[in-house]
């Protein structure tokens, strides 16, 4: 089942409201979409570039998972998105970075955030944030972005509309939710290995605290990347910056 789509015109951010809705007792699984915000946040507390006519959205999930099955859906919601894009873009051109940026031609084009806390009703609600570069790419980012509209197939003239945005991204999701719920999350992440690029060679994560390099060796059954130093001892990467290709 496809949960109902909230589409508002201004907003600070869709996360923010989704948190709101949770934290108010709303059960409801719904999407929250925005045309513009004005507080967007991406991963680590970064400003988020809110462009008019890219896509701002949040799906608000109750779960009963625990909190570490529960991150699982990152890897979820970066196939909904791959899928979105591939629905519109230049064969070969969507792949997917560890552990949920979305590029087009390798350069990134949507970003994933998720968050999550104590219902009141019981159980965990998460805010499952995606951001799609559909028109506008941002500047001055740490690495290349891009946007959908500057890897559009020949035979599409122009990027979806925010409205066709969300309804592409909400099947997708609805899709691959259900088989992460029916089947495990052994089957979604071995699609996700497939569609990602840079799990077997050179890397460097940076981890708030400290910088890793070292040669990536794929992920683990959690999803997490196995990433193996010079010392060659094996550390599990569950969440930071990577930076595929390079070396320290």
């Amino acid at each position: 089942m496809i949960p109902p789509i909230d589409l508002l015109d201004d907003i600070d951010s869709t996360n923010a409201e989704a948190r709101r809705r949770a934290e108010a007792g709303d059960p409801a699984s719904r999407w929250i979409v925005a045309r513009r915000q004005t507080a967007g946040r991406g991963r680590r507390g970064r400003a988020w570039d809110s462009d008019t006519g890219n896509l701002f959205a949040t799906l608000t999930l109750l779960t009963q998972k625990s909190p570490a099955e529960a991150a699982q859906v990152t890897f979820v919601a970066a196939l909904a998105v791959a899928d979105l894009l591939e629905a519109f873009a230049a064969p070969g051109s969507v792949s997917i970075k560890w552990p949920n940026d979305v590029l087009l031609a390798g350069d990134k084009a949507a970003g994933i955030l998720v968050e999550s806390g104590g219902h009141p009703a019981g159980g965990l609600w998460l805010a499952v944030g995606i951001g799609v570069n559909l028109a506008h790419a941002p500047d001055g980012t740490e690495r290349p972005a891009t946007c959908l509209k500057a890897h559009l197939r020949s035979d599409v003239a122009y990027p979806p509309s925010v409205e066709a945005a969300a309804g592409v991204l909400a099947e997708a999701f609805a899709a691959w939710q259900a088989r992460w719920e029916t089947l495990g999350f052994q089957p979604v992440l071995d699609v996700w290995t497939a569609r990602t690029r840079g799990l077997d060679g050179p890397c460097v994560a940076r981890l708030g605290h400290e910088t890793v390099s070292g040669v990536a060796e794929g992920v683990a059954p959690d999803g997490a990347l196995r990433l193996r130093t010079a010392d060659g001892s094996l550390r599990l990467i569950s969440a930071g910056d990577v930076f595929f290709g390079e070396a320290a």
